[in-house]
């Protein structure tokens, strides 16, 4: 298991996070009170990526930089290019292409850590697939649940975007408590959160759940570089703080 980086000046490093999507790039910065973005997609190759942060982070003051990566990472690299993007992710250099220290964490792993308060908790990210990650008294586990055999198939194939387009909303959320019920059998979570784009879906969520926030991705890369873990402590999350209020005003 792999213990949460901590940054040794935690109180004044200045932290850009990135939150790498399937559709959309989403960037947010020590101090900041607002999120920018630009579209993803097949054709985003890592250096791409990494020329269009910069660009739009123009006028950012950072010395750091948080990665949430869509794709499985082992320590603190990349080793699959991910399926939805372009390549040139695996053995990419970030570090020297952000003139600055890099962490690189799994996506689902990053909004997990942006929503734990403590104790043993499952994070479940329902999007294009399923990811998932286990935190235990601090430490970071990310899991490849999404591929375990599930019915006829994996439990991606019916609670990730192929099961909802397939199935339909009905029987969908009807599959995502089942598949819930499971894990929470198997693991015994003292919670599980349910995050990703597609939570809000979900019209009740299961015994044991609460729902993530897609902002918690900004949280949990700002929490990359600092040991104290208090949202409300730090200038660094009172810009992901504001972001998730305004996310859940527009709700």
């Amino acid at each position: 298991m792999k213990a949460i980086p901590r940054g040794k000046n935690n109180r004044s490093t200045k932290v850009l996070v990135v939150d790498v999507g399937g559709t959309h790039v989403k960037i947010l910065a020590s101090g900041q009170d607002d999120r920018r973005m630009f579209p993803s997609g097949p054709t985003l190759t890592a250096k791409k990526m990494v020329s269009q942060v910069k660009q739009l982070a123009r006028g950012w003051t950072y010395e750091a930089v948080s990665i949430g990566y869509p794709g499985p990472v082992l320590r603190g690299r990349p080793v699959v290019d991910p399926p939805n993007l372009g390549n040139g992710w695996v053995g990419f250099d970030f570090r020297a292409a952000f003139g600055r220290p890099v962490k690189v964490m799994n996506d689902a792993a990053m909004q997990a850590l942006g929503s734990y308060k403590g104790g043993k908790m499952l994070f479940l990210g329902l999007g294009t697939g399923l990811g998932s990650t286990m935190i235990v008294d601090k430490i970071v586990e990310p899991m490849e649940l999404a591929h375990l055999p599930y019915k006829k198939g994996t439990y991606e194939d019916y609670v990730g975007i192929r099961g909802l387009e397939r199935w339909g909303k009905k029987k969908w959320r009807k599959h995502v408590a089942d598949v819930v019920k499971r894990l929470l059998t198997a693991l015994e979570p003292d919670e599980v959160v349910i995050g990703g784009g597609n939570a809000k879906k979900l019209k009740q969520l299961p015994a044991g759940c609460r729902v993530g926030d897609n902002a918690n991705a900004f949280l949990g890369g700002f929490r990359m570089w600092d040991e104290r873990w208090n949202p409300t402590s730090f200038p660094h999350v009172k810009g992901a703080a504001k972001e998730r209020d305004r996310r859940k005003k527009k709700k």
